[in-house]
């Protein structure tokens, strides 16, 4: 799944292609996808809209878009686990499982690709949607200067969740899925097992240092294509060439050699040293 580095990827690229375009028509293929509110008014409340920014929060790339005064209406777009989000010319060739296309009135279209369908295209403003249980309330974001070891220290110190659970808790901090919790954890030296009450002050400013430093090089280095994530451009990131324990369960370790352990935290497989994260 696309996690916060892969979307800020996406983000980037997409900015300069988006922003001052206005949406003059909207196909949905696939109704399942857009999930508040229904199509047809996804539709007709979607075209004739301009983009006038696009952000990212969390996993989630957001289209913000004209509206009344003091009104901001998004376009919101999750890529689940498989989900493509590109900008192509309408004459470009189709690909399979395309479920949504967006025409901008220039020769271009927006278009949504999911192999598994477990993305969706919602619209509204944001306290709609988060009232509609169509878009969760969100944690702080990992790479903002607000997000200090102290804070992080406050929202674990008294859960007794395993560590990785709560990294992987949208609302304790918003955009770390699989990929990149696996991957602070080891480079922090913590196992991520570990209930997090039971985390000293030290060990929590390590994963804090660890996130920032993991998620700043995986935007620089465009993202992990572990699976199906493409760029804007349709090309791979990098980051996934770099991935110490992520997918590597039974290997060994890069640092020590020793075999990776491999057990279920929140339902994920989840890959660790148990000699390098004591």
């Amino acid at each position: 799944m696309p996690e916060l580095p892969e979307v800020e990827t996406l983000a980037a690229d997409l900015r300069p292609q988006l922003v001052g375009r206005t949406i003059t028509g909207c196909e949905v293929r696939f109704r399942a996808i857009v999930r508040h509110p229904d199509p047809e008014r996804f539709t007709a409340e979607l075209v004739g809209r301009t983009i006038q920014a696009v952000s990212r929060r969390g996993k989630y790339l957001l289209h913000h878009l004209d509206g009344p005064p003091g009104e901001d209406t998004l376009l919101v777009v999750h890529l689940g686990m498989t989900g493509q989000w590109r900008c192509v010319k309408q004459d470009a060739p189709e690909p399979d499982h395309l479920h949504a296309v967006l025409a901008l009135g220039d020769g271009c279209q927006l278009r949504y690709r999911d192999v598994r369908r477990f993305g969706r295209l919602l619209l509204g403003s944001e306290p709609e949607l988060v009232a509609a249980r169509k878009l969760p309330r969100l944690g702080p974001e990992p790479l903002d200067p607000g997000f200090t070891a102290a804070s992080l220290y406050r929202r674990l110190h008294d859960r007794r969740a395993p560590l990785k659970a709560l990294l992987l808790d949208q609302m304790v901090v918003a955009g770390v899925g699989n990929i990149y919790a696996d991957e602070s954890c080891f480079r922090a030296g913590v196992r991520p097992n570990r209930p997090a009450n039971g985390l000293s002050r030290r060990a929590i400013g390590r994963i804090h240092a660890a996130l920032g430093t993991l998620l700043s090089e995986a935007i620089a280095n465009r993202g992990s294509s572990v699976d199906s994530y493409r760029d804007a451009w349709g090309e791979m990131g990098r980051e996934q060439e770099l991935l110490q324990v992520y997918g590597r369960g039974g290997e060994p370790c890069l640092r020590c050699g020793r075999p990776l352990s491999v057990v279920r935290l929140a339902g994920r497989t989840t890959v660790f040293c148990r000699r390098c994260q004591r």
